[in-house]
């Protein structure tokens, strides 16, 4: 298998699932995964070219696909780091189900497709004057930096490679008649949607865990708040690199094959 071959939403999750972590573990209610694939009302995405009836000669199926599946992450050069963090079972459906989450407003964290990155949420000042410590973004680093290195041209490449498991993911999550390219697509545009509220953000504890003090960011989806703990360089990087692989998933040849008959 060539040294290339990396899943696309390893790419869009491997931030997502590290940031996401300290903040929702405690706080998410578990989401049993028959309901993660509920429509948010008004939601919408853009045509896809891709099939969901896409050829799968000479992948494993998707409940066998593991092995070769991470294997493939884990021998792509500068990847290293990410045998720390990679949850090993059930990869693709992870990935699937934290993506149809993202532009939600919680998380399943029992379906995430990374292990915590580790350490505490820095908080400056007291309960009055709280705001998120810029230096909190230093958490998310080194996964800020893999993403950063990767080639968006080779991630595109392995997509149309291993779309038809991705979208068997998806219509088992109760999806049998849309694209799930679609979905990430969105996914995508909404992530880029993230404001750039000035820094720095303020806080506040009406309970056990922080929120955010301004009500706009408190009510942005599960996607949007992890950019914004990000810290303003990673978010900066990880914007870049969506924007690089939206570029590719909307030109002509950023789309699978069409399927057979």
């Amino acid at each position: 298998m060539s040294n290339k071959v990396i899943p696309i939403l390893a790419v869009l999750l491997l931030v997502g699932s590290a940031a996401a972590w300290y903040w929702w573990a405690r706080i998410a209610p578990s989401v049993p995964l028959e309901q993660v694939g509920t429509p948010v009302p008004g939601e919408t995405a853009p045509p896809s070219s891709m099939t969901s009836g896409a050829a799968t000669a000479g992948l494993p199926a998707l409940p066998d696909s593991d092995s070769a599946f991470n294997a493939a992450l884990l021998t792509l050069p500068g990847a290293e780091g990410l045998s720390n963090l990679l949850r090993t079972e059930n990869t693709i459906r992870r990935l699937v189900a934290t993506v149809d989450n993202l532009p939600r407003h919680k998380l399943a964290v029992e379906l995430r497709p990374l292990e915590s990155t580790g350490g505490s949420l820095l908080v400056t000042g007291g309960d009055q004057k709280a705001t998120l410590d810029e230096h909190n973004g230093a958490r998310y680093t080194a996964a800020v930096a893999i993403l950063g290195s990767l080639d968006m041209h080779a991630v595109n490449d392995v997509y149309r490679h291993y779309y038809p498991l991705f979208q068997r993911a998806y219509e088992d999550l109760g999806y049998p008649q849309k694209s799930f390219n679609d979905r990430l697509v969105a996914v995508i545009d909404h992530l880029l949607q993230t404001p750039r509220p000035a820094r720095p953000l303020a806080l506040l504890r009406p309970k056990v865990f922080w929120e955010f003090a301004d009500p706009n960011l408190e009510a942005r989806s599960a996607g949007q708040k992890l950019m914004l703990r990000l810290g303003t360089e990673n978010q900066a990087i990880v914007e870049r690199k969506l924007r690089e692989l939206r570029t590719l998933l909307a030109a002509r040849g950023g789309a699978p094959a069409p399927a057979g008959p």
